[in-house]
């Protein structure tokens, strides 16, 4: 078999339909065009249609397919309503990724209640209610699936300037490692992408010059990360024959950031 042939028989993802959250981001909506290179069918659920749009022509122009669905990762109810969408028009779900998030750079001292609350609401809340959502379907058509929830470097070391944000990427490494443990059994695997520092948006609420220069001294590639450079690791946890027995990791992707010390 040459060697193009096996490289793409292990990581394509021919006939998977891949719903991503946050899909309209600069972070997801990059993996998504990665997942529909790869064959995927994506469904990119988020709150912009004309970010949608945008990333849809992207995807087309490599020649691959998808849609977009309106979803508000607060509401249980619309989280239903992306999946009873999806099974309509695709039939079904392989792949769910959790990739809506937001920030904000506010002095620990000063997080109001109703800022931590719309944080944790955002990044953990909605990771708990989809997974709850789709984990039923899978559970209940006994499907193999794969449940890729973006964490943050910042879940694993202590970040300042970020701390509702810290707090609540911590807690979805560790519900998804859970989840890892309570379906193994099921073949749904539940791991963790783990991007380091990547110019999304919400990045760019807490950088300042100084803060970019103490990134860097931080990193050993010494640059931030590229959207792209996502994409493999996404289709190491997502492809069934690359990643069948991948579970309850935290699939690090940072130039090295965590692995630095004085």
């Amino acid at each position: 078999m040459p060697s193009s042939t096996y490289i793409n028989e292990l990581f394509n993802l021919n006939g998977k339909t891949a719903v991503i959250i946050g899909g309209t981001g600069e972070l997801c909506g990059t993996i998504a065009v990665g997942l529909a290179r790869a064959g995927a069918e994506v469904v990119l659920g988020g709150r912009i249609p004309e970010k949608a749009e945008r990333r849809l022509e992207e995807i087309s122009a490599h020649g691959g397919h998808g849609y977009y669905v309106p979803v508000d990762v607060t509401s249980r109810d619309s989280l239903h309503a992306l999946l009873e969408t999806v099974l309509e028009k695709s039939g079904k779900v392989d792949i769910l990724i959790n990739g809506a998030g937001i920030n904000s750079p506010t002095p620990f001292l000063e997080i109001s209640e109703e800022e931590y609350q719309r944080i944790i609401d955002t990044n953990l809340s909605a990771v708990f209610r989809s997974c709850q959502v789709f984990g039923q379907y899978f559970i209940d058509e006994g499907r193999a699936a794969s449940i890729i929830n973006l964490g943050s470097i910042s879940g694993l070391n202590p970040l300042s300037r970020v701390f509702t944000y810290s707090a609540s990427k911590a807690a979805v490494h560790n519900l998804t490692r859970n989840l890892a443990r309570e379906w193994g059994d099921k073949d749904i695997r539940v791991n963790t992408l783990v991007p380091g520092f990547f110019p999304a948006e919400q990045n760019r609420k807490v950088l300042d010059e100084s803060r970019v220069l103490d990134i860097l001294r931080q990193t050993p590639a010494s640059r931030f990360g590229n959207a792209e450079e996502l994409i493999g690791a996404t289709l190491l946890l997502a492809s069934p024959a690359a990643g069948s027995f991948i579970t309850g990791i935290e699939m690090i992707v940072d130039g090295g950031f965590h692995a630095m010390t004085i």
